[in-house]
């Protein structure tokens, strides 16, 4: 190994010891803490819309939920540090902690993780927007950037794989949930009946949680199919264009519901996971 390899294998090193260092391993528990809170509300605004009550089941809307109260400023800027503890961690973990595994398993790593690195990042820049009054609706913001796309020579082809990555996601959440795949992150109840509770919180969440995103997708690439850029509305308008439908409301409150235990699980994950 040259002089030169040497000095960057010791700096990747370096930088790794630091990726493992206490405090970072707080701030990735605490923002999975977040996403479970997240993940609840939003869950609850679902179920509330299923019976026609005014809200925006997604993040944003999740985020205005907690935003208002008397310590919505801490509480955002507190959330701004967990999130990005748990990007910074999922990033080493897509990078810094595959040096030396198989080619195949650290590309695969690298695209879960990093992908999860990139949303965990997105929604603490969020939660930075709202903590200095930055507010907007998400259905909007959505449709812009739909309209925006369209408005460009290959716009429509990046929102197709938009929408179909979406829907790739979706897919991986429902076999992941359906294969038990999340037990690698939380064998800690391994074998007990609260296990076997947690299981059945994870299947659930998990399949909940990837049938709501394959529906966002599928809008997305049903708004560039018909070049209607105002049918692309995010998880907002997805779950709520349920609603008009014979069987709508009763699916909503069984996604809601299945995001409410998506959220409990990964509470329980954010204190007994795997980090």
């Amino acid at each position: 190994m040259s002089d030169r390899d040497s000095t960057l294998s010791q700096a990747a090193d370096a930088v790794e010891e630091a990726s493992n260092h206490k405090v970072l391993d707080v701030l990735a528990r605490l923002g999975f803490a977040v996403m479970a809170m997240l993940h609840v509300i939003i869950g609850a605004i679902a179920v509330a819309v299923a019976f026609g009550q005014p809200g925006e089941a997604e993040p944003t809307g999740a985020i205005e939920q907690l935003a208002a109260n008397p310590w919505g400023p801490a509480v955002m800027w507190a959330c701004v540090a967990a999130c990005g503890g748990l990007s910074l961690w999922q990033a080493s973990e897509a990078t810094l902690r595959m040096r030396g595994r198989p080619r195949k398993e650290r590309v695969s790593k690298l695209i879960s993780s990093g992908f999860l690195a990139i949303a965990y990042g997105s929604v603490g820049l969020s939660f930075a927007g709202f903590a200095l009054g930055l507010r907007g609706d998400s259905s909007e913001s959505t449709r812009d950037f739909s309209a925006s796309l369209m408005a460009n020579p290959l716009g429509l082809w990046v929102l197709v794989a938009l929408g179909l990555t979406i829907i790739g996601i979706g897919i991986y959440f429902v076999f992941k949930g359906a294969r038990r795949g999340f037990k690698e992150e939380l064998f800690y109840f391994d074998g007990t009946r609260r296990g076997r509770l947690i299981d059945t919180l994870g299947v659930t969440g998990h399949i909940a949680k990837g049938i709501a995103l394959n529906l966002t997708g599928l809008l997305f690439v049903i708004a560039a199919a018909k070049h209607r850029p105002e049918e692309s509305t995010g998880l907002d308008g997805s779950l709520k264009a349920l609603r008009d439908h014979p069987f709508g409301p009763s699916l909503l409150v069984a996604i809601g519901a299945g995001f409410i235990a998506y959220g409990i699980f990964a509470l329980i994950r954010s204190r007994f996971g795997r980090m």
